[in-house]
């Protein structure tokens, strides 16, 4: 079933063209995940998709389609107490019993009654995205929400987005620069850079031009260090030699 279909999308601020003439489609249960250099608009993709900003074009949902969203950045006021509890609750009143079920779900039922601003980065984004299932969505949408995690972590936060889309049967679109560890995840990858540069699968992608152009050539190896990430001083001695030069 088609959830979002985005036909000729432009968006342009303070002068700049962002976006131009961007077309995408994400059917129920894929994965699709965008990546491009600093600037070129992926953000702005996604707040323009979840509606946030106004876009030329045509963006279609299906009608009362369920999003969850995890923002690249939380803004809290660290002078305001704000428990795990509350932040759940925003910005309509969840169900104890539905709250606790995600934070158990995604790892984090002791944080419950911990302060927001108590919580490590890893924490955070647990809660963050506990919070995004709450209302059981259809679409989750993830704006490069392992930033700040170090390559593990990343990689177990990925390992666990994929198993919310497979249980709760619901698509994901994310924006990400750990090329190591998104492009074997998603069933398809858009390559962004103010317009859609190239998009297919990993592989497709990996050897389009458009793409090498802008992130080398290393990304074969790095499609290799996800399938084997068991490994870890093999995974640690790779994401040295591929995570400076290729980060979006």
């Amino acid at each position: 079933m088609r959830l979002i279909t985005v036909e000729g999308l432009g968006v342009r601020r303070g002068g700049h063209q962002i976006l131009d003439n961007v077309d995408l489609t994400l059917d129920q249960g894929e994965i699709v995940t965008v990546v491009g250099p600093n600037g070129s608009g992926k953000s702005t993709l996604l707040r323009a998709i979840i509606g946030a900003l106004p876009a030329q074009g045509q963006i279609t949902r299906k009608p009362g389609l369920r999003i969850g969203y995890v923002p690249q950045k939380l803004h809290l006021d660290h002078t305001l107490p704000l428990t795990v509890q509350r932040f759940l609750d925003l910005p309509r009143t969840t169900p104890a019993a539905e709250a606790q079920a995600a934070l158990i779900r995604v790892g984090a039922a002791d944080l419950v009654q911990r302060q927001m601003a108590d919580l490590s980065g890893g924490q955070l984004q647990r809660v963050q995205l506990a919070r995004a299932i709450v209302s059981k969505p259809e679409l989750l949408i993830l704006d490069e929400a392992t930033q700040g995690l170090d390559q593990r972590g990343s990689a177990e936060f990925y390992r666990l987005i994929e198993e919310l889309a497979r249980d709760m049967k619901c698509a994901v679109l994310m924006v990400s620069h750990e090329l190591h560890v998104v492009m074997a995840a998603s069933d398809r990858v858009v390559c962004l850079n103010g317009h859609v540069c190239c998009h297919g699968t990993p592989q497709h992608v990996a050897s389009a031009p458009e793409y090498r152009a802008l992130f080398g050539t290393g990304t074969g190896g790095a499609l290799a260090l996800y399938r084997h990430h068991h490994d870890h001083a093999h995974d640690h001695h790779h994401d040295h030699d591929h995570s400076h030069g290729h980060s979006a």
